[in-house]
């Protein structure tokens, strides 16, 4: 089974991680995981949402959002539509869970950070992207917490990461593209820790169902490919 584009089923597409990339934030990146590519920031802020005032828990949430042309016909701003579609609000929700599943909110204070995710171009995987070059934003805001000594140990726990994996023409994959994502039977996004615990897996079957045992196959997948991002991250932020 040839993929379209010429990986192996077991193939990662590259990966690049650019760090400081926005002069006002705390923390940011440029994410290119093939021809996905996306701009994380991430903003402290010395406040919590109202539910946690006075807990003396920290907060980390997420905002997710794509640029006009970041895929192959304009789309509208949601700003223009006045509100945002149901698809934005899923994917900011799983970004922020699984980044706070990373992080301990007692060691990070009462102060929240709020990491910025939008997509600059889309080729399938811009979740899995955005969580993963989160990650890294979080990651460089919390060390300019813990350089000026506002926090007494490192609030983050682990590195977080996600991956796609899916079953293309009959075939377990790894790391679907749009033209694998658009056609595959099985789509899922694993969500995982630096040491292999799961945070969240989102599986679906889009055109046919699948066994335990391709499961499993899709799980080994995403282990091999959360193992290779977090390479990445370390490499981006010298660990």
């Amino acid at each position: 089974m040839m993929r379209p584009s010429g990986r192996d089923v077991s193939e990662m597409r590259s990966i690049s991680i650019e760090t400081g990339v926005i002069k006002h934030a705390e923390g940011s990146c440029l994410i290119k995981i093939g021809d996905t590519h996306v701009l994380c920031t991430a903003s402290l802020e010395p406040r919590v949402p109202p539910f946690l005032k006075g807990s003396g828990l920290g907060w980390v949430t997420a905002e997710y959002g794509m640029l006009p042309r970041s895929t192959g016909s304009r789309m509208r701003r949601e700003a223009a539509a006045g509100k945002q579609g149901g698809r934005t609000v899923e994917i900011q929700r799983l970004i922020g869970r699984s980044l706070r599943a990373g992080i301990d909110r007692v060691a990070l204070g009462e102060r929240q950070i709020t990491v910025d995710c939008d997509v600059i171009q889309a080729d399938g995987g811009t979740r899995c992207a955005s969580i993963t070059g989160g990650w890294v934003a979080l990651r460089l805001a919390v060390n300019k917490l813990m350089k000026a000594g506002d926090v007494i140990s490192d609030p983050l726990t682990d590195h977080v990461a996600a991956v796609s994996c899916g079953i293309y023409a009959g075939q377990p994959v790894l790391d679907l593209d749009y033209p694998e994502d658009s056609e595959a039977g099985v789509d899922g996004n694993f969500v995982m820790t630096g040491g292999g615990q799961m945070i969240e897996v989102q599986m679906s079957a889009e055109g046919a169902t699948y066994s335990r045992a391709q499961m499993d196959h899709l799980l080994d997948l995403a282990d091999k490919g959360i193992a290779e991002l977090v390479a990445a991250q370390k490499a981006a932020v010298g660990e």
